[in-house]
């Protein structure tokens, strides 16, 4: 049986309405439900850019190592969820196309999924990868909800970049049983997936979790909940410098951006970077890092960063940020 510690039975308390609902709780969720050592039943929710390609990376290991039984992928707009569906074949599709796969093996994939708007099709999963709008209030309500109907021994894993696995995993109702994992873009090809604790994570989830990722073919780094996890944490702070640097007039874009490429080895300097990554996405992060964090003198938004985004220039997306931009083909510095 997993324990709460003294810090979190008080946390616990402090968030419910009264001790006999906190009874409640701890009668439900601290029953001795051991987790699962194989994780046969995948759950997926959202497929959207990230999302489709969890659902579609886990079928390719299920076709080929059969680690999965089914794969539950789940949107709750018919719409999105057939463009998930799309996105997924499409790209099988290629791969076949590429003989990177047979026609077979691709049926195989596709076989593995289960496409459905209902809900309740993954209250009996081993694991949920959830991969929605990065929203806060969106996610605990849904993890608040899957807590509920799902059953005790389901592990929950968000793919979230930056929000706080410790404020998901109290909202869902099994603390104990809740990870993040997250997974880089495009998830078919990047190898890195980043899998955080909490200080409520039962190790045997969390290892059982390190283990999955591995059988899917990823890399997992081990990380605590700590905010933008090991990627994000040391990355978007350094593209912020840059951008802090051309605001002050230090340097220009191109002599920024070709510094960290020949002075330190860099596929791209930050600049580039930031406009591929979306300047509202780098804000979005940063802005919830200074709102959350504000003794963290890491943690700074540039005034520039503010007013490119109100102004619509997000980088690529958008064919201006710090370069112009012609779909994916980057132009000359925003002068």
């Amino acid at each position: 049986m997993t324990l709460f510690s003294a810090a979190t039975v008080r946390r616990l308390l402090a968030n419910t309405s009264s001790s006999s609902n906190f009874l409640h709780y701890a009668r439900r969720h601290l029953s001795s439900t051991t987790p699962v050592s194989n994780f046969d039943k995948l759950g997926c929710i959202g497929l959207g850019l990230m999302g489709h390609g969890i659902a579609q990376t886990a079928a390719m290991a299920a076709a080929k190592e059969n680690i999965h039984s089914s794969i539950i992928a789940f949107e709750s707009d018919q719409k999105f969820l057939d463009s998930g569906r799309d996105r997924i074949q499409k790209s099988v599709d290629k791969l076949v196309s590429k003989e990177k796969l047979t026609s077979s093996q691709a049926d195989a994939l596709m076989g593995k999924i289960t496409f459905t708007t209902d809900r309740d099709a993954l209250n009996d999963t081993d694991l949920i990868v959830e991969a929605i709008i990065e929203n806060m209030d969106l996610k605990k309500q849904l993890y608040s909800d899957l807590g509920q109907q799902c059953k005790p021994e389901t592990v929950f894993a968000s793919n979230t970049s930056s929000l706080s696995i410790t404020q998901m995993a109290e909202a869902s109702g099994r603390p104990d049983k809740f990870v993040g994992i997250h997974f880089f873009n495009p998830v078919q090809i990047m190898k890195l997936v980043e899998v955080i604790k909490t200080e409520h994570t039962d190790p045997t989830v969390f290892d059982n979790t390190v283990k999955w990722v591995d059988q899917i073919g990823k890399v997992a780094v081990k990380c605590g909940d700590t905010p933008g996890f090991i990627v994000n944490r040391l990355l978007v702070p350094n593209l912020i410098q840059a951008m802090l640097m051309l605001e002050r007039g230090d340097a220009t874009t191109h002599d920024i951006d070709i510094s960290m490429q020949l002075g330190a080895g860099n596929p791209m300097g930050p600049l580039h970077l930031a406009d591929y990554v979306g300047l509202d996405t780098c804000l979005f992060i940063m802005q919830g890092w200074v709102n959350d964090f504000p003794e963290e003198r890491a943690f700074v938004v540039p005034e520039m960063l503010k007013d490119k985004v109100a102004k619509g220039e997000l980088g690529r997306k958008s064919g201006k940020g710090f370069y112009e931009w012609n779909g994916d083909r980057r132009g000359d510095p925003v002068e």
